[in-house]
């Protein structure tokens, strides 16, 4: 993937492993768009990196995707790369599903069916650009689930899937598809479990992440998996059910 030069969109950039990547790709010449749901993130993050465009957007609602599809490509000429990274993350104990069906529903929207819709949007707009791409942010757990968010694993590996046939379908269209697989990243996602499992900074930092990830992209890796997720992604089916049993005690 060209590394600069670059007109990008991060979906849930404000925080986390978008905003760290926001943070890479600022720093070698890209223009880059982030958007969230949250106002008061946004405002941080635009304070900390003041090249950053934001834009209030709740992908979980399909107008709010279209109204950012219309906004972005008026508003932005040359986009080029689309970075689906917007993503929730909630525990669900199938013996215990006490919350109305809202609750867990909106991960499945945040998670899948947002990246799935926006995809189509954009997909029209990027084969008319140089040099373009859509990154998607899958999982490690795609591969080894964890038991305690076990939605949020299931959809992670639709994800790959998706990934999978979407990087097939594109392959004639100049819209290089790269998946990009992070293990456990110190972020507030699920930052309240985290606080109730004494997690919170479990994980490597983001910044270390999204920095191996940028080597990925140079080196043109479909595929950009780090640390444990590395290790889940190229285990066998035997392995990967010890590494379920060691994760899931």
């Amino acid at each position: 993937m060209l590394l600069s030069g670059n007109t990008i969109l991060i979906t849930g950039g404000a925080t986390g492993i978008g905003f760290s990547l926001a943070e890479q790709f600022i720093a070698l010449g890209n223009e880059v768009i982030i958007c969230g749901r949250r106002e008061e993130k946004l405002n941080e993050a635009k304070a900390k990196l003041p090249k950053l465009t934001t834009r209030v957007c709740d992908v979980a609602k399909p107008t709010e995707r279209l109204a950012l599809l219309e906004w972005v490509t008026k508003e932005f000429k040359n986009l080029n790369v689309l970075v689906n990274n917007a993503g929730i993350q909630r525990d669900v104990d199938f013996l215990n599903m006490d919350k109305d069906w809202s609750y867990y529903a909106e991960e499945i929207t945040v998670n899948l069916e947002a990246p799935i819709h926006l995809s189509s949007l954009f997909i029209p707009y990027l084969q008319q650009q140089k040099n373009a791409a859509i990154i998607n942010l899958s999982s490690g757990f795609a591969f080894v689930p964890k038991a305690t968010f076990p939605v949020y694993c299931a959809i992670k590996a639709a994800i790959h899937s998706l990934s999978l046939t979407m990087r097939y379908q594109l392959r004639n269209t100049g819209i290089e598809l790269y998946e990009v697989m992070p293990p456990n990243v110190i972020t507030e996602l699920n930052l309240e479990s985290r606080i109730k499992r004494n997690s919170v900074n479990s994980g490597v930092p983001a910044a270390e992440f999204t920095e191996f990830v940028i080597k990925g992209l140079e080196r043109g890796d479909w595929e950009i998996a780090y640390g444990m997720a590395e290790e889940r992604r190229t285990s066998s089916h035997e392995q990967s059910i010890e590494l379920f049993k060691k994760m899931n005690p």
